[in-house]
């Protein structure tokens, strides 16, 4: 048989449930609007991209699966167009608004869900005065009075009140390292990560003293990283992704002293570093996948990982995007982003350069033992 009919027989045995879709555009973006919505917008250049609030297929919005359901595609909830390309997009939990950045990057665009039509349109623009082909990242901080983490440089990097669009927290510093990822990680801290690897915790009720590290680990020389905190169960709780595979676990407490760092086996280094990705399961203990080099998504295991310079296996691989390609394209699509389901512990979504969009519930063949 073809390596795609093999495949295909053999993700009967490899998946609970698998569902392939086909967006009018790529996204780099998938971000969700409780547990049965997620957005999704184009990132292409010179031209309208869509903007999209999708919800689930009924099967996939429930907990447990329960027989079969009548409804197995997305339904175009509300839609919206773009000027600019869309490289992030974040949600304002418990409103209707969205915030996107993209190119050209000189400011972010609010956007609001209309409540009585199916329309996203644009409502208000944030200045952030990037320079050249910059494009800032974005992260929300959640609360009564909701506030705009952006920057692309640490240099530039500052919280902006929502409403009245003033600045209530900035760096300060001269630092114009290139940020490759934010992250809120409660009311009051975030995370950053630089391309280089530096990354650190911030408490934005002082001035700027992160907990830091200074420096990627060694070895990383060269590469580009991105990084996200989260976890669930003991042990280290941020992972960083090199461009090269290199993944390395840090204890927020330690971020000097890297609990452990590995190579994982990817096909070549990334040919996009800005589509490097790795995220924390939400429902599952250690667990975390990755994805940007290839056309696949990678989950690992990391309770046993420990030491330096190992070479690990992943617990599954996601090779859908590869095999189900229909598009006649001349090379395999990219992974452009992945994201877990919030309440399924091992769905995960991911979206590929072809306008792809696959929803896989992957099974444990390892616990199945």
């Amino acid at each position: 048989m073809e390596p795609a009919e093999d495949w295909l027989v053999e993700s009967l045995r490899l998946y609970q449930d698998f569902h392939a879709f086909d967006l009018s555009g790529a996204t780099r973006v998938l971000e969700w609007i409780g547990d049965k919505g997620i957005l999704v917008a184009g990132y292409e250049s010179l031209k309208k991209n869509e903007i999209l609030h999708l919800i689930l297929p009924l099967r996939l919005s429930v907990k447990e699966n329960q027989g079969l359901f009548p409804e197995r595609d997305f339904k175009v909830r509300h839609g919206g167009f773009s000027d600019r390309s869309v490289f992030d997009l974040k949600y304002v939990p418990d409103t209707r608004l969205l915030v996107t950045s993209g190119l050209p990057g000189c400011y972010l665009q609010v956007w609001q869900v209309a409540e009585d039509s199916d329309v996203i349109k644009a409502v208000s623009t944030i200045d952030v005065r990037e320079e050249g082909r910059l494009w800032p990242r974005v992260a929300i901080f959640s609360s009564a009075a909701p506030g705009v983490l952006h920057g692309a440089r640490l240099s530039s990097l500052k919280v902006v009140d929502l409403e009245s669009q003033k600045t209530t927290y900035s760096s300060g510093v001269s630092d114009d390292e290139l940020l490759s990822s934010l992250q809120v990680l409660d009311a009051d801290t975030f995370a950053f990560c630089c391309t280089s690897g530096h990354l650190g915790l911030v408490d934005t009720r002082q001035k700027w003293t992160p907990s830091e590290n200074l420096r990627p680990s060694s070895g990383s020389a060269g590469g580009r990283w991105c990084a996200e905190a989260g976890g669930r169960g003991p042990g280290p709780s941020i992972a960083s992704l090199g461009s090269d595979g290199q993944l390395c676990l840090l204890d927020p407490r330690d971020l000097c002293q890297p609990v452990s760092l590995v190579q994982c086996p990817v096909s070549m280094p990334s040919p996009d570093p800005e589509l490097l990705r790795v995220t924390w399961a939400p429902g599952l203990d250690n667990c975390l996948a990755i994805s940007g080099f290839d056309g696949t998504v990678q989950v690992y295991d990391v309770t046993s990982w420990g030491g330096m310079g190992r070479q690990v296996e992943p617990l599954f691989t996601h090779k859908g995007h590869i095999f189900l390609d229909g598009n006649g394209m001349d090379t395999a699509p990219l992974v452009t982003t992945h994201t877990w389901h919030p309440c399924k512990p091992r769905t995960l979504l991911s979206a590929a350069s072809d306008a792809s969009l696959h929803v896989w519930d992957w099974v444990d063949l390892h616990a199945a033992r």
